[in-house]
């Protein structure tokens, strides 16, 4: 008899940390097709995505700087950087 094998967990980087982790710890970002950057939480949503880490950190550098418009090859607009900014107020410092 086999041993039993571990189920397999893909692996996302999250974009600022560089970070491998399971794919449900992290949270997707996805470029809609409206143009807009979205929380994809599901991870089901079509279009191109980047990960980031649950923690604020992650998420204001990603806002700061164009590390997530370079990931979806996008330019947000102040609008959509504020939304994706107010989610990250929820999220947990982290270090």
């Amino acid at each position: 008899m086999q041993g039993l094998k571990d189920k397999h967990l893909p692996q996302r980087t999250c974009i600022v940390c560089r970070q491998k982790r399971d794919k449900k710890t992290l949270i997707r970002l996805v470029l809609a097709e409206s143009g807009a950057v979205e929380v994809d939480m599901p991870a089901k949503k079509a279009g191109r995505g980047a990960y980031l880490c649950p923690k604020k950190v992650c998420w204001e550098l990603a806002l700061k700087g164009n590390r997530l418009e370079y990931a979806l090859r996008t330019k947000l607009s102040n609008d959509n950087r504020q939304l994706l900014a107010q989610y990250s107020n929820n999220l947990p410092e982290g270090n």
